[in-house]
């Protein structure tokens, strides 16, 4: 009886077990899978915490590579545009195998030949109804002109006006709401960043974007004498931003994507037969102030006119013509005659008056009236003020230039 009772007691606390480990097991498997998805979970939250960071650095870095610059140039890339230009080049050859005698000349005649060119340069939207400006050289005996647009598209280009002299021509293409550059009517700072966009090379049809160059202003004000395409430049912005062949038409913008200038020129070392050569890291830009008076008269349709004349003959005085005239020194110059009807004549000048002053300019000699006429960026129908010197008495004369006469 005993050993019954004591084997069922064994077989009771068997079962008993059993059903005791059958019920604990799922919570443990339980626990253990909860703890599992918590582990998971946990490295989800570090993995996305750390994509996180990381996105948030390359956009830290990315940021901090943007600065003035590349948003000016973002700003002004639409706007800049390749200017691709068919020329006729006329090139005169001397025959006359005597050289210049005069003799032989009417024998050999000079023989002048002309030459179909293409040519390439840059320029720049200034209104979103299609203005566009750019260098008169560029565009200068052009049969015809073609525009090539940020992106590539191409628009034939029509000659508004141009001014020779000053070296500025304005280009219509046809069209509406345009990207446009603003110009700067502030002056520029010595030493401020300034960006060089345009065409060199004609790089602007392969890549359909302007290229970029960048620098400092190194000084302004610059005055060259009338070159010998007969052009002169004043008050120019002189810059080391890289500017080379094909940038010519191109804007000189500072750091707020305002142009400030209008790429133009080079100092060059070294020339080929047609006055080109490579970057010496000297480059000059038409102020603003300049395009801006400029396009004013363009816009008319009108090309402005600087072939006028005085109707003056001078001469330089020597010292002993200055004592004859009861004068101190031989400065100043000594008209020698005055053309009848001419404005000269009109403006009351006399024959034997000497002419001290132009305008603001004291004139010692022919040469300084000369400089003073091209610094005055006179046109038909301006002004000029002459102090003149009459039987001892100074006297100031207005006289108004006139197309001159053929």
């Amino acid at each position: 009886m005993l050993r019954t009772f004591l084997i069922g007691l064994i077989l009771g606390g068997l079962v008993t077990a059993g059903w005791w480990y059958l019920r604990e097991k799922p919570t443990h498997e339980s626990t253990i899978n909860t703890y599992t998805s918590f582990e998971n979970s946990e490295k989800s939250n570090v993995a996305v915490s750390q994509s996180t960071e990381k996105k948030e650095i390359q956009e830290s870095i990315y940021e901090s590579r943007r600065n003035a610059i590349t948003k000016a140039v973002e700003i002004a890339s639409p706007a800049v545009v390749g200017v691709n230009v068919i020329q006729v080049r006329e090139r005169i050859i001397n025959r006359n195998p005597f050289f210049n005698d005069p003799f032989f000349s009417e024998f050999f005649p000079p023989e002048i030949i002309r030459q179909r060119i293409e040519s390439i340069g840059s320029g720049f939207i200034i209104s979103e109804d299609g203005y566009i400006l750019t260098c008169d050289h560029v565009v200068e005996n052009a049969t015809e002109i073609l525009v090539t647009l940020y992106g590539g598209k191409q628009e034939k280009a029509e000659v508004v006006g141009t001014d020779r002299v000053s070296d500025i021509a304005l280009l219509k293409i046809d069209g509406k709401n345009f990207p446009y550059l603003e110009l700067d009517r502030d002056p520029p700072i010595v030493g401020e960043w300034v960006i060089a966009m345009g065409n060199p090379f004609g790089l602007f049809n392969n890549n359909v974007k302007p290229s970029v160059s960048v620098g400092v202003v190194s000084t302004t004000g610059q005055d060259f004498e009338r070159n010998r395409e007969g052009r002169i430049y004043r008050d120019m912005i002189q810059t080391d931003a890289a500017i080379n062949s094909g940038n010519s038409g191109g804007p000189l913008l500072n750091s707020l994507g305002k142009v400030i200038g209008m790429n133009t020129m080079i100092y060059t070392p070294v020339q080929n037969l047609q006055g080109v050569g490579p970057s010496a890291g000297v480059g000059f830009a038409i102020p603003s102030y300049r395009l801006i008076s400029t396009v004013n008269v363009l816009k008319k349709g009108k090309s402005l006119n600087r072939d006028f004349y005085t109707g003056l003959r001078v001469q330089n005085l020597d010292l002993q013509l200055a004592r004859s005239l009861g004068l101190k020194s031989a400065k100043g110059i000594i008209v020698v005659d005055v053309e009848r009807g001419s404005p000269a004549a009109k403006a009351g000048v006399k024959t034997a008056d000497v002419i001290l002053a132009l305008d603001d300019y004291e004139i010692e000699d022919v040469p300084s009236l000369r400089r003073a006429l091209d610094r005055l960026d006179l046109k038909v129908g301006d002004i000029i003020r002459l102090k003149i010197l009459r039987d001892g008495k100074q006297l100031n004369v207005q006289l108004r230039l006139e197309a001159y006469k053929r």
